[in-house]
């Protein structure tokens, strides 16, 4: 296997930039999922690592080869597309063979090989049936094997799941995780489902304008992002933004929502000191609030606006000022529309947010 080195990787479109001086490290056998919305610049670092659009700038490594100007076929890597992309006239064994038959295997490794690929994917039965009498995750399983069947050293999926209906979808996301992890081959995915990239990758390298906005492993980014397009693009319902006043009161550093004023740690009073009579982003995801139906001293009161039902939860919309904000609560918290309710906001789950810039004000 291998490690990929990305090392100021810049392409663009005539005068767009799609992707903008990105330097990135996937190490061996790691699985690095690329997350953001539609043309955050994802697929096309995807396809300049594949070599199916040439960078203009920068460096591409694979084990610790100069791929940048290599054609994919010297790249020695395998790729997933979104589109099935299997022949509709061959039968599953020879889409799987495919790509062995194209670099010259010989007859009994092509023959083991195709095997080995459809036992790991759980298609060994469907090995003379033609794609047209196969389901649509069964023709996905079909290209996934196609690709581990080569055994590169790099493999490349592009929304590969994105096709699938949600049931299916999140057993191919259960049964990837485990054949990555059990053949250990290195991986880049492309997604835009957050669910797909925080239960499956390693590390998520979240995207937004040909940019890089956050590296890390999946619980960091989901709970200390690095700045509010992170928190406001990872999480469903997304990380909840409030305006708060920082005001300092005999000495201290308070920052205020409405009536209610958060008291902070040593650590966040001297990271807030030089905003004093400004305002910050207060982050809280819907999940960390502590709610109640009864009047409680040290919460904020607000009026409930919509209730939704969500089975495990309930999520409720309140409005804060001129936020509106989300606050999930157990299903058996019983509240309707227009009534009152207390919010608490625990200390160490609020992340605070520069209001300007975005980026987050940690110690």
């Amino acid at each position: 296997m291998a490690d990929i080195r990305i090392e100021h990787v810049t392409k663009r479109f005539g005068d767009f930039v799609a992707v903008n001086d990105v330097t990135l490290t996937v190490e061996d056998q790691e699985f690095v999922v690329l997350l953001g919305p539609s043309g955050c610049g994802k697929t096309t670092l995807l396809r300049a690592i594949a070599g199916l659009g040439m960078a203009d700038q920068g460096r591409i490594m694979i084990g610790g080869r100069d791929v940048t100007y290599l054609p994919p076929r010297d790249r020695n890597i395998s790729m997933v597309f979104q589109s099935y992309a299997i022949f509709p006239h061959m039968r599953v064994y020879d889409n799987i063979a495919f790509g062995l038959k194209m670099h010259g295997a010989d007859k009994a490794e092509i023959d083991r090989r195709v095997r080995q690929s459809a036992e790991l994917l759980h298609i060994e039965e469907l090995l003379d049936r033609f794609p047209s009498n196969l389901s649509g995750g069964q023709r996905q399983r079909v290209a996934v094997a196609r690709a581990i069947a080569m055994q590169s050293q790099v493999l490349l999926m592009d929304e590969p799941l994105s096709n699938l209906d949600a049931l299916l979808r999140l057993e191919m996301r259960a049964e990837l995780k485990r054949l990555l992890r059990e053949i250990g081959v290195t991986t880049v995915y492309v997604t835009h489902d957050q669910i797909e990239a925080l239960s499956m990758g390693d590390r998520i390298a979240v995207m937004r304008d040909g940019t890089i906005q956050q590296i890390d492993r999946p619980t960091i980014v989901y709970d200390r992002p690095k700045n509010r397009f992170v928190g406001g693009f990872i999480g469903n319902p997304p990380m909840n933004f409030i305006q708060g006043q920082v005001q300092r009161v005999d000495g201290r550093i308070t920052v205020s929502i409405g009536d209610l004023k958060l008291q902070l740690d040593d650590a966040m009073q001297s990271r807030l000191r030089s905003f004093d009579g400004k305002r910050v982003l207060v982050g809280i995801r819907a999940e960390n609030m502590e709610v109640s139906a009864e009047p409680a001293p040290d919460g904020l009161r607000v009026r409930v606006l919509v209730v939704e039902p969500l089975g495990s939860q309930n999520l409720l919309t309140v409005r804060i000022g001129e936020d509106r904000i989300k606050v999930a609560t157990h299903p058996s918290f019983q509240v309707k529309p227009d009534q009152d309710v207390w919010l608490r906001f625990p200390a160490d789950k609020i992340r605070w947010f520069d209001q300007e810039s975005g980026q987050a004000l940690y110690p």
